[in-house]
């Protein structure tokens, strides 16, 4: 397997002042990407930094390579699920073609194509380690070991993401657990894996590698699976991973591990006093900032920090107003989409401040992040899919919400489910604001229900009445009938019918 490139040259600025930039962007990421796209758009000149590959974790190591690997799985779960298509499938899924399909869809971490995108924006990409140099200053140890200075007159943009954070237990480094970059740019399957985690990471992996043939061990430290999510999508994903083959361990943790020799099988000592042996062990146990070193210091912050920000993604701490974190950085949410939607705000009201333009952050206004609080939609591909955008029932009634939760069980109900998989099974679920009669919240899980959130979306975003939802018409026969059937539970529940 190809692995990264690290022999990628510097682009030099051609302007003997061009060590001077209207935005300076550390991470050439997704949200790197749109912060500088955006204030190219603003006529802006930017400098982006990249020590690694420019596309970041989520083009090489987690969203693309993930769900590359989990939709064959998927594709395989939902023709078992039809008739007279599950007598097509023979043998197993071909491990090398998913292999080959994943590496092509990362390029084979070849980074030409994004490194030409950046280029072809206008943006200048410097190739290196870049640091926090004091104020608007950043220096790049570039891989050659010299040293480039960046000044911004306007902004610098920190988006340089999260790493996997492993827990402090003992014989954890001896182990050499996998993260998601191992579990996601490996090439060969394990015998047995130990999935350490129960969030997005780790059921997704967990469906992934035991449909690539690995026996998986899913280990849960609570009683609950997707634990951000309404309590049912971790049961119906539970019981598809169980159903799959996967053994699903909940309220279990590790408390030591040791591995047999250089490359020997992995022994997991567990909170209940038994033992576990496994060839790998793929901790999921959440995410930590990368910004431990990249000079934060410089400015009187603690390396390593989460960044506090505005709603136009501005540092409070710092005062004059220069420096912004996008993305997983600030903590708010640890979406690639989430942090694109920042980077994209951010961008347009460093723009207007350069050019002395007002703001406005106003609530919903085009220079405030405010989806962030009301409207952060997820998607996990698992079998069945889960997808969520806003607030849960107890999270709206613990902001202090007048709330109705109003539920239905989609292969019940909705032809276009049942016609999508012969005994389809999953259940929706929309959250009312009863004192405003709109939606705070949609959460579905089943086959095929990804692609029902950005309907979800727009109309918690666009806080759209409950009355004006019933003039948008499903059409029949499509699982987003689901709606239709959701708004009749409504208004059955609310004349107590």
């Amino acid at each position: 397997m190809a692995g990264p490139r690290q022999d990628q040259g510097i682009a030099q600025p051609t302007d003997p002042a061009a060590d001077f930039y209207d935005v300076v962007v550390l991470g050439a990421g997704p949200v790197g990407q749109n912060a500088a796209d955006r204030a190219r758009a603003e006529r802006l000149s930017v400098a982006v930094v990249e020590r690694e590959l420019v596309g970041g974790e989520c083009s090489y190591w987690a969203c693309v390579p993930s769900k590359a690997l989990l939709r064959p799985v998927v594709a395989v779960a939902d023709a078992g699920r039809v008739d007279g298509a599950r007598q097509a499938i023979t043998g197993s899924i071909s491990t090398q073609g998913v292999f080959g399909r994943r590496d092509r869809y990362v390029t084979d971490w070849d980074d030409t194509g994004q490194a030409d995108w950046v280029a072809g924006i206008g943006a200048t990409l410097v190739r290196g380690h870049g640091r926090l140099d004091g104020p608007r200053k950043v220096t790049v140890t570039t891989p050659s070991g010299d040293a480039v200075g960046l000044t911004a007159r306007h902004a610098v943009v920190i988006c340089t993401g999260s790493r996997p954070a492993l827990p402090g237990l003992p014989g954890i480094a001896e182990v050499r657990p996998w993260t998601n970059r191992h579990a996601t740019d490996s090439s060969s399957v394990p015998g047995r894996l130990a999935v350490v985690g129960a969030g997005g990471v780790g059921v997704e992996m967990a469906c992934a590698w035991q449909g690539l043939g690995a026996s998986v061990i899913l280990l849960a430290r609570g009683s609950q699976l997707l634990p951000r999510m309404e309590p049912f999508v971790g049961e119906f994903v539970g019981r598809g991973l169980i159903d799959s083959g996967v053994d699903v361990r909940t309220d279990v943790s590790v408390t030591r591990l040791r591995r047999l020799g250089a490359d020997g099988p992995v022994t997991l000592e567990l909170d209940d006093g038994s033992d576990l042996e496994v060839d790998e062990v793929l901790f999921a146990t959440g995410r930590a900032p990368l910004t431990d070193d990249i000079g934060l210091e410089t400015l009187g912050l603690s390396p390593g920090s989460w960044l506090d920000v505005d709603d136009t993604c501005r540092v409070r701490a710092i005062d004059e107003g220069w420096l912004y974190a996008c993305g997983d950085v600030n903590h708010r949410a640890l979406l690639t989409h989430e942090g694109k939607y920042q980077a994209r705000i951010a961008g347009a009201a460093i723009g207007a401040r350069a050019t002395g333009r007002s703001l406005d952050t106003s609530p919903w206004g085009l220079h405030a992040t405010t989806a962030d609080h009301h409207a952060v939609p997820q998607v996990f591909f698992t079998d069945p899919e889960a997808a969520a955008v806003g607030l849960t029932a107890e999270q709206a009634q613990q902001a202090g919400h007048r709330v109705r939760a109003v539920d239905v069980e989609i292969g019940d109900v909705v032809t276009g489910a049942y016609l999508y998989a012969d005994g389809d099974a999953g259940r929706a679920r929309m959250v009312v604001d009863l004192d405003h009669g709109y939606l705070l919240g949609v959460t579905f899980v089943g086959p095929g229900v990804a692609e029902l959130l950005y309907s979800a979306t727009i109309a918690v975003a666009g806080q759209v009445p409950i009355d004006r939802l019933w003039h948008a018409v499903p059409c029949f026969p499509t699982i987003s009938e689901v709606w239709l059937r959701l708004l009749e539970a409504y208004r059955d529940s609310d004349t107590g019918t």
